[in-house]
């Protein structure tokens, strides 16, 4: 098993160097003699089978922990400090053109219980189509009384194709930028016309107004209870919604004349009134009709 012949031989373990004087044959049976076990992943150099002889030089290198996290999984591997290159190899692992690696391999060798990340990127072409919305114009019109807006055109959403390249890390989106845009169909402005004129002729009068509106008009007559605001009710007396037509306006209503809102109603809400008439007959003559109220200055 041994040589009568003494060599001098050096042993380097885990980057330590010993000089030794040993009658082993080979790298193998020097191991043995110094009491040195090896791991399947450890490396020894030259291999254990070299007969040895005086001044070579025998290095040792243990394997150690790596752990490694890719594709939604963590592995382990076992082997001597080298680059992250070599971990992944060792493991099985293969980087596509655009995966990147935490740490970067820049062959600084790794170290006992380091954690190696491989992030797997992917670049797609995505294509959406996306509406887009229309420009409404405002236009004054000297003809049509103020308070009042008619739509002359309605507007109509456009259509627009955007492509976008989108970076994908581990299946997550982490970047979309946009590399073309492309117009499918132009948006049609909406045109709203506003009136602005505030004076008109009626029943003989000139009316000076600030508002228009359009109302559902029903009339009721004496009950014996005063307005809401405190008077008796009259020819000319109107309850309105005062969220609508403040309480004290005063009103030339088309088909009854001139009045003032005075009075409230549990069932005048919004574009409603209640007109006063002098009798029962006359309110059921009235009955319910759409009417065109001034909200006079």
């Amino acid at each position: 098993m041994f040589d009568l012949v003494w060599k001098k031989v050096v042993l380097e373990l885990d980057g330590q160097e010993r000089m030794l004087r040993t009658r082993a044959r080979t790298v193998e049976q020097l191991l043995s003699e110094e009491g040195i076990t090896l791991a399947p992943e450890d490396e020894v150099y030259p291999s254990l089978t070299i007969p040895l002889r005086s001044g070579l030089h025998i290095e040792v290198k243990r394997a150690v922990p790596v752990r490694i996290f890719a594709d939604g999984q963590e592995r382990e591997v076992r082997l001597v400090p080298g680059t992250v290159s070599q971990a992944l190899e060792r493991a099985g692992i293969y980087l596509g053109p655009l995966d990147r690696v935490e740490p970067p391999d820049t062959g600084r060798l790794i170290q006992p219980g380091e954690v190696i990340r491989v992030i797997r990127v992917e670049v797609k072409t995505e294509a959406v189509e996306e509406e887009v919305g229309y420009q409404v114009i405002r236009r004054q019109d000297p003809g049509l009384e103020v308070g009042t807006t008619q739509v002359i055109q309605q507007g109509k959403k456009g259509l627009k194709r955007i492509e976008y390249q989108v970076t994908y890390e581990d299946g997550q989106e982490v970047k979309r930028e946009v590399v073309k845009e492309e117009m499918i169909r132009e948006p049609v402005p909406q045109v709203i016309v506003i009136g602005t004129l505030q004076e008109v002729s009626r029943g003989g009068h000139t009316l000076r107004f600030k508002q228009t509106l359009w109302v559902t008009a029903t009339a009721y007559t004496y009950t014996g209870n005063r307005t809401a605001t405190g008077t008796v009710p009259r020819l000319g007396t109107v309850a309105v919604d005062p969220a609508v037509i403040p309480l004290g306006s005063r009103l030339y209503i088309e088909g009854y004349g001139f009045g003032r809102a005075e009075d409230v109603g549990s069932s005048i809400k919004g574009d409603r009134i209640d007109v006063f008439l002098e009798s029962f007959e006359a309110t059921r003559r009235w009955g319910v009709r759409r009417v065109k109220v001034y909200i006079l200055e």
